[in-house]
């Protein structure tokens, strides 16, 4: 099972159709159908940005009946005769600041809305939108849904689609925001979401669960677990908050899962004494009932699909997902070709995990890495800081990417390279950023050139000449052609991981 959604090949290039321009001329104009992102231009939309979505929701699992209603605070950041969201389901009702908008459909996933009045630029916009539905039987990009029913409730969470199978947004993470999510589910069933259950109540036969992230988030870290569930909770020996919760009926891995997750606190704090201060108010995992290897870096409350622990305990994973908290999460990309600075991060991390637990270092890692594939492999034309829009989540993401950053730690010394590995993330705290913001933050700290740097590991679709050593040592001739380093300890375990992110094995 893959990691998380990458649009098929087909389906990819189907989103690389050009976003139509807004009309010209005097006068408020209809927002764009797109933000203009390079790899996905139709995803999100143009005109406004949201600060906050208030989503509530009623769910019958037996049924899979889904009915919402979700209120959008937002900003108009131009004059506005009409602007979209990005939804799937049914919708009865929409109005715009008090009154009754027209609405309609087009596309895969564009609710395009109509005000009773046009919006200025600079004037607060709110938008409830009332919808019923059947999300599992709901499907767009060439057969795809998020949404996914389980024996007992559903899970919705994927990337880079999934919100708009649960709630109307402006679904790219250049635009994050805050959220509020309330769900009524019939007794016997739980919820869980991102941030802080900030508490529940009954009436007869249902319950409310209701929680709050209070930090911005991007769309597609949004993430909703309905069903039954094993709740724990803990602290981090820092004081933040543990919520881990795991479906009852998870069989033979149920306790790898336990033996993984419930470090998740520990795993944080050793975590933060590389990036800095946890940005978020709690943290926890989610071990659902379905059939998936992969795992996502939902905000706060990550996912873990069970057959990441067929093998056992998998710390190794966990330590990837909880990384992205901070490289991933509150500093977000700007663009989906920036997704090297969310992966090779977190790839990296596992890492460090590995010198920390004496089963291979960092250097060990990258010179087995870089020594596993000979010049010509295909391997080394995916350019990680550019991968395209077929495969953005392509496995030289993760190990050339990582093997990037050790390269980036040799080049500039332990000191200040862990100076930029902490500072980055505190000084980018809940925005966006690109590759390119990081090459000059990276310059910036260092006060070297970095350029040639990061276009020969990130941006030429050829083997770098010299290895993440910062040499060339015989040991690290192509394989074939000389010599592979011993495999370090930790090698199969990280590579499980990644392989199942990349969607390879």
């Amino acid at each position: 099972m893959r990691k998380r959604l990458i649009v098929s090949a087909a389906s990819a290039l189907s989103l690389l159709l050009a976003v139509p321009a807004s009309a010209s001329g005097p006068g408020p104009q209809p927002g764009a159908e797109g933000v203009g992102d390079p790899y996905y231009p139709n995803f999100g939309n143009g005109g406004y940005r949201v600060s906050h979505y208030d989503i509530r929701l009623k769910y019958q699992p037996a049924t899979d009946e889904l009915e919402g209603t979700t209120t959008v605070l937002a900003t108009a950041t131009q004059d506005l005769s009409r602007f979209n969201l990005d939804f799937t389901l049914k919708v009865s009702e929409v109005r715009v600041n008090g009154r009754l908008a027209t609405f309609a459909t087009s596309g895969e996933q564009e609710l395009e809305i109509t005000p009773a009045r046009p919006l200025l630029k600079g004037s607060p916009i709110t938008v409830v939108v009332r919808y019923k539905d059947v999300p599992s039987t709901v499907q767009r990009y060439g057969g795809y849904s998020a949404w996914r029913r389980t024996p007992d409730g559903a899970v919705v969470a994927n990337e880079p689609l999934a919100a708009a199978w649960w709630f109307p947004s402006n679904d790219h993470p250049s635009n994050k925001a805050t959220f509020d999510v309330s769900v009524l589910v019939p007794n016997g069933t739980q919820v869980v979401s991102n941030g802080v259950l900030t508490g529940t109540s009954s009436q007869i036969g249902w319950t409310r669960y209701n929680w709050r992230e209070d930090k911005p988030q991007a769309t597609y870290l949004s993430m909703l677990g309905i069903g039954k569930f094993d709740i724990t909770q803990d602290t981090t020996a820092s004081g933040i908050p543990v919520y881990n919760a795991y479906s009852k009926d998870l069989g033979a891995n149920a306790g790898a899962a336990r033996a993984s997750v419930e470090r998740t606190g520990e795993l944080v704090d050793f975590l933060s004494g590389y990036f800095g201060a946890y940005p978020f108010s709690s943290i926890g995992g989610f071990v659902p009932n379905i059939p998936s290897s992969g795992g996502l870096e939902s905000q706060t409350r990550i996912i873990y699909g069970p057959g990441q622990f067929d093998r056992g305990a998998n710390t190794s994973v966990v330590v990837h997902e909880l990384a992205h908290q901070w490289y991933g999460d509150s500093v977000s990309l700007a663009r989906w070709k920036d997704i090297w600075l969310n992966e090779g991060f977190a790839f990296y991390a596992q890492y460090l995990w590995s010198e920390h637990e004496n089963e291979g270092t960092a250097q060990e890692l990258a010179d087995y890495a870089y020594a596993r594939y000979p010049a010509g492999d295909p391997f080394w034309s995916v350019e990680p800081g550019d991968p395209g829009a077929d495969e953005p989540l392509s496995w030289p993401v993760y190990l050339r990417g990582a093997m990037a950053i050790q390269a980036l730690r040799v080049k500039l010394g332990d000191e200040t390279f862990f100076r930029i590995l902490k500072g980055w993330p505190t000084e980018h705290r809940y925005g966006n950023a690109t590759v390119e913001d990081f090459e000059a933050y990276a310059e910036k700290l260092s006060g070297q050139k970095l350029g040639d740097f990061f276009t020969t590991w990130l941006f030429t679709p050829s083997k770098p000449p010299v290895g993440p050593s910062g040499a060339k040592p015989a040991a690290l001739t192509a394989q074939g052609n000389g010599a592979v380093p011993a495999e370090p300890k930790s090698w199969k375990k990280i590579q499980e991981t990644a392989a199942v992110h990349a969607n390879r094995r």
